[in-house]
């Protein structure tokens, strides 16, 4: 089967969870939406819950590799919200629904792939302690999980961009400092 049988039918998925609460989308919807039989779609997936897996996949893919050298928290999270933004009803009704843990994966996943490149950017050349980077790892996969997770909640009513922009100015040095403690500590250990 081509592959752009598959293609439709993500495509097909996609506009249609934009459409309406992921409980009202079957197969026979989307096969019908593409022009296809079942069998077809079947070839390509095994139900909707992995149909939903894959959108879900490959989107977080391409925003990895774009986002692969992120300079700033702010850039993070642009990478982290960009699916949800471009398809906010489709983001809910996947948010709403059983099948919420997927895109939740997917958010963690994100999330840790741009702030281990932010902090490979930020720190450069700083040496790092293997603890100390996966703690601050985690500590800002958290903070940008947490950010998203409460928009959400909200069903994306604000800005987050800008309220997040005015968090960052607030805690502007936390980073150089975090930066500047870590030579410190390096210098020290190693004289």
């Amino acid at each position: 089967m081509p592959s752009f049988t598959r293609e439709k039918i993500m495509e097909s998925c996609l506009k249609m969870l934009n459409e309406r609460p992921m409980s009202q989308i079957t197969v026979k919807a989307i096969v019908e939406d593409c022009g296809i039989n079942r069998n077809s779609f079947y070839y390509h997936f095994t139900d909707i819950p992995t149909l939903l897996g894959t959108i879900v996949t490959e989107y977080a893919d391409r925003l990895i590799a774009e986002y692969a050298k992120a300079d700033s928290l702010e850039e993070c999270l642009a990478a982290a919200t960009q699916f949800a933004r471009e398809n906010r009803r489709a983001v809910l009704h996947v948010y709403r629904s059983e099948n919420r843990g997927i895109y939740e994966q997917h958010l963690i996943r994100v999330c840790h792939d741009v702030v281990v490149s932010y902090l490979e950017t930020a720190f450069g050349d700083v040496p790092v302690e293997k603890e100390d980077a996966e703690a601050l790892v985690h500590f800002f996969q958290c903070e940008l999980i947490g950010q998203i997770l409460t928009w959400l909640e909200s069903d994306m009513n604000y800005d987050i961009q800008s309220r997040f922009a005015r968090m960052s100015k607030l805690r502007r040095e936390m980073v150089e400092e975090i930066i500047s403690r870590v030579q410190r500590d390096t210098e020290t250990q190693n004289p």
